[in-house]
């Protein structure tokens, strides 16, 4: 798959309206040049993460908000994956919010189990910050 990072920064912003940071164009194009980037789904819904030897690790999914709940994000994570071990990748890892239910049910259907926790990571503002959850996952 091959989006603009513009697109990818715009729906990025949207999917999480309240985060501190939103990542820019030039932040994407950075992490889409890297050494075992990965990019699946499209500029609307997509996974980005990177491959680093027998291991991946997804960075980011982002689904602009009103094309949620239409398995977009289902897709892209399987592409993801199948991608990730044709690049030599035998797991995933990820970190969520302990809040995010959403994510976390989607990760969860896709056969991710918990390997660790991180307190306090994500920082929210005006709100206490809420602890990640590391999630794995093994490929065939």
């Amino acid at each position: 798959m091959s989006a603009a990072p513009a697109a990818l920064a715009e729906t990025y912003a949207r999917a999480f309206p309240d985060e501190r940071h939103h990542w820019s164009a030039a932040e994407f194009a950075e992490l889409l040049a890297a050494p075992g980037a990965v990019l699946s789904g499209d500029a609307d819904s997509f996974v980005l993460g990177r491959v680093t030897l027998d291991e991946a690790e997804i960075v980011t999914l982002a689904t602009r908000p009103e094309l949620r709940r239409q398995g977009r994000a289902a897709r892209a994570l399987d592409a993801f994956h199948a991608a990730a071990q044709a690049k030599g990748a035998e797991r995933v890892f990820l970190e969520v919010a302990e809040d995010n239910a959403a994510a976390r049910a989607l990760y969860d259907r896709a056969g991710y189990a918990a390997a660790g926790r991180r307190p306090g990571y994500y920082a929210r503002p005006g709100r206490p910050p809420v602890a990640a959850l590391i999630l794995r996952r093994d490929l065939p």
